[in-house]
């Protein structure tokens, strides 16, 4: 098959990349061993016997060539490309090293000149192809929005997307885009900065032939014409596509049974006694007989010169990427359009919210009808009971935001483990996002409530402060749903510990069991309670102040029995805590983003490194 190619070329590039593979070898682990060998051990000590995915590899990828990894399922196809990557760390190889120029690779800054296309596609659904590629560029240059905006017009036009541009991706969806685009548009994703390698895990997996044939063309034609350095893994390609590959490494239960040319592939195969039949192609048959195929010497490579074609590592070039490529604050700035981009796109959390916000606002209004106007113990109880419904309802309304912090984790790690911006800047932008959209739900849930139910009506300062305390509960709700989204490994977990964790906040708010009745060991679950301070605002706030010393809750033979402040001595509770409790409420709302940014840190530190 021909292209449309010139002379290989470096497009301006001044250092090319050249890949190497020593004695490779990698085996299967526990979380803990790799963890004590990285970070204690700094070698090979204390290994025990474990399977073996990678023995003894010895491979090469070369500027202006597309490198395929092949072999049958289980080969280590995927994990040759993850070491390469930089995805495993070297502390975690077993022996042997990755060399990029003939030096030991330095994953931090590989990552800045490399792109890594995974062969899942964490894409977010709701945004269009244009926007994916922009916010992409934004984050990964430096130029700001004008040289960002006409990386991604030739970069769509290289890929075939112009035409999709403004539709959305909308993984699963008849409106989105077809397989072949969304995987045009994750290779883009991580080509938009320009890289020099190219790592793509199955580029042709889950698309038909034709599709498949363009993504692979695509890669040659970047190998070609610009000098990439581009390795993908392959199950079994066609005829068509098998073309063209300049270079194989064919792998069979962890070992190298081949590297180099195609034609050299065949010759081997004639040599140790096969013949290929027709209609079936080299590579095909080799995977079908590989068992019978020799393994060559550890140290043997390909027949090429690799002193001929030495490259200098690019020395100077790598103390400039090690720079982010955007301020803080324009990091901040881009993330939180993204954010809104998707908040308002995505009608489980915006329209949803809006209507249960005001649907909830008006039921339980009616539900509960000028309760706060009659008088009596039964009333009070029910007083009390309206404000302790309305925290669980308001807390307990929030788990919806879990699997959309979820997905956006998995993003984050990917674009952060890249260095296209700070874990602070997503922590920070996140939260910036989150305050007005939740200050509006609390005004649309509190607005008829609270003049329904009849609480306090004297001045408005009872309704604007207990406006500030519902937009108080939704903050410390989400920064509590963000923070556990962070620690835990799925939806299912995290919506197990969030549900038991809310309840136990109720159970110790002081409501449910008086404090004095709480056990000695149990007391400090009641001053971490989420519930507790809110519901002590709440009760402040309509019984207390200058108000509470004239407003009568019970009255017996006409004669008032309980005023309001009374009833608040009654608690143990002071006028001031109205805003000691705000404070406290404001310090785990900080407490639980700090939390958070910590354990995303973590995450994206150990997977960096």
């Amino acid at each position: 098959m021909e292209l449309p190619v010139k002379s290989p070329d470096s497009g301006g590039r001044k250092y090319p990349y050249r890949l190497e593979t020593r004695d490779l070898s990698y085996k299967l682990s526990t979380k803990f061993e790799d963890y004590f060998r990285c970070d204690f051990c700094g070698g090979n000590e204390g290994r025990a016997a474990a399977k073996f995915i990678l023995k003894g590899v010895n491979c090469e990828a070369w500027p202006g060539q597309v490198t395929a990894i092949a072999g049958p399922s289980g080969a280590g196809k995927t994990t040759l490309l993850d070491i390469l990557a930089g995805k495993i760390p070297p502390c975690e190889v077993s022996s042997g090293e990755v060399l990029v120029n003939g030096k030991p690779i330095d994953v931090k800054v590989f990552r800045r000149v490399s792109g890594y296309v995974t062969q899942d596609d964490t894409l977010f659904p709701l945004l269009t192809v244009e926007e994916t590629l922009m916010y992409s560029a934004l984050l990964r240059l430096p130029g700001g929005r004008k040289e960002a905006g006409s990386r991604v017009k030739e970069l769509m036009k290289e890929l075939g997307l112009e035409h999709v541009a403004g539709s959305r991706i909308r993984e699963g969806s008849n409106n989105g885009i077809s397989g072949g685009e969304r995987r045009r548009v994750s290779i883009g994703v991580d080509l938009v900065h320009d890289p020099a390698v190219i790592l793509i895990d199955e580029p042709t997996s889950g698309l038909d032939s034709a599709s498949a044939l363009h993504a692979v063309t695509l890669l040659k034609s970047m190998a070609v014409n610009q000098g990439k350095t581009i390795v993908l893994t392959i199950h079994q390609p066609g005829f068509r596509i098998l073309e063209l590959f300049d270079r194989i490494v064919l792998l069979s239960n962890g070992f190298v049974v081949h590297n180099g040319g195609l034609n050299l592939l065949e010759e081997r195969l004639k040599f140790a006694d096969h013949r290929i039949p027709r209609h079936v192609n080299v590579l095909e048959f080799a995977i079908d007989v590989i068992e019978t195929l020799p393994v060559p010497n550890p140290g043997t490579l390909s027949n090429i010169n690799r002193e001929d074609r030495k490259i200098t590592t690019p020395i100077r070039f790598e103390r400039k990427l090690l720079v982010y490529p955007n301020s803080r604050f324009d990091e901040v700035l881009i993330l939180g359009q993204r954010f809104c981009s998707n908040i308002f796109r995505t009608k489980q959390l915006f329209a949803t919210r809006v209507i249960q916000a005001l649907v909830a606002g008006f039921i339980l209004g009616t539900i509960y009808f000028n309760v706060g106007n009659d008088k009596g113990k039964i009333a009070l109880q029910t007083q009390t009971g309206f404000f302790a419904f309305t925290l669980t309802f308001l807390l307990s309304s929030t788990t919806e935001g879990l699997p959309i912090f979820l997905q956006e984790r998995r993003i984050l790690m990917r674009e952060t483990s890249r260095g296209a911006y700070r874990v602070s800047s997503y922590v920070l932008s996140n939260t910036i996002v989150f305050l007005p959209f939740l200050l509006m739900i609390g005004i649309l849930f509190t607005s008829p409530v609270y003049w329904l139910v009849g609480l306090r009506k004297d001045t408005i300062d009872g309704f604007l402060y207990f406006s500030l305390v519902v937009w108080m509960v939704l903050l410390m709700a989400n920064s509590f749903v963000a923070c556990f989204s962070a620690l835990v490994p799925n939806f299912i977990m995290g919506n197990s510990v969030i549900a038991g964790l809310m309840g136990s906040f109720f159970l110790f708010s002081g409501y449910f069991i008086a404090k004095d009745k709480i056990p000695s060991y149990w007391v400090f679950m009641h001053y971490l309670s989420l519930f507790k301070y809110p519901f002590e605002c709440f009760m402040i706030n309509e019984y207390g102040g200058e108000q509470g010393e004239r407003k009568c809750i019970e009255i017996e033979n006409g004669e008032c029995r309980l005023y309001g402040s009374s009833f608040l001595r009654q608690q143990d509770l002071k006028d001031s805590q109205k805003w000691t409790n705000v404070g406290v409420m404001l310090g785990f709302i900080v407490g639980y983003r700090v939390l958070g940014l910590v354990i995303l840190w973590f995450r994206c530190y150990k997977a960096r490194n």
